[in-house]
């Protein structure tokens, strides 16, 4: 039998939030035992959904984040959603380097630092309603992989 386990949270997005959301995924995927790597490359992923959502979701106004995680045998699927202004052109934000911020520091880095951390991303978003990123890590892996 398949262990099934799932969370979610939804806090204010505030950039002091930011490390809520780490440590409230990194604990959630204790349960798998991973890797301090494991849990140090979900960390920044859940980092960078978080801090997109804040900055360009709601451009620093008023808003929620909904973070949940759910874990499927090995695997941890994180999803970082907000309502907020949504992009018109989801391929091209996808584009290392591709900022519509570009005083920011790191700018347009932050879907290439997800796809490298995690095995699978997808990102869905609505001009006006808001944008929703999809994250999967298999936890345990590494031992395959040597």
């Amino acid at each position: 039998m398949s262990m099934s386990n799932r969370m979610q949270v939804e806090f204010d997005a505030k950039s002091v939030n930011e490390g809520f959301a780490r440590v409230a995924v990194a604990a959630f995927l204790t349960q798998l035992n991973p890797t301090l790597d494991e849990i140090a490359d979900v960390k920044t992923a859940v980092s960078e959904a978080v801090t997109n959502a804040i900055i360009h979701g709601y451009e620093d106004r008023e808003g929620q984040v909904y973070l949940s995680c759910e874990i499927s045998g090995d695997t941890a699927t994180i999803i970082v959603e907000d309502k907020g202004v949504g992009m018109r052109d989801v391929k091209q934000a996808l584009q290392p380097f591709y900022t519509t911020k570009p005083d920011l520091e790191r700018s347009g880095m932050g879907f290439a630092f997800m796809e490298a951390f995690m095995d699978d991303m997808e990102v869905e978003s609505v001009l006006g309603s808001g944008t929703k990123v999809t994250m999967k890590k298999k936890i345990g892996a590494k031992e395959d992989v040597d």
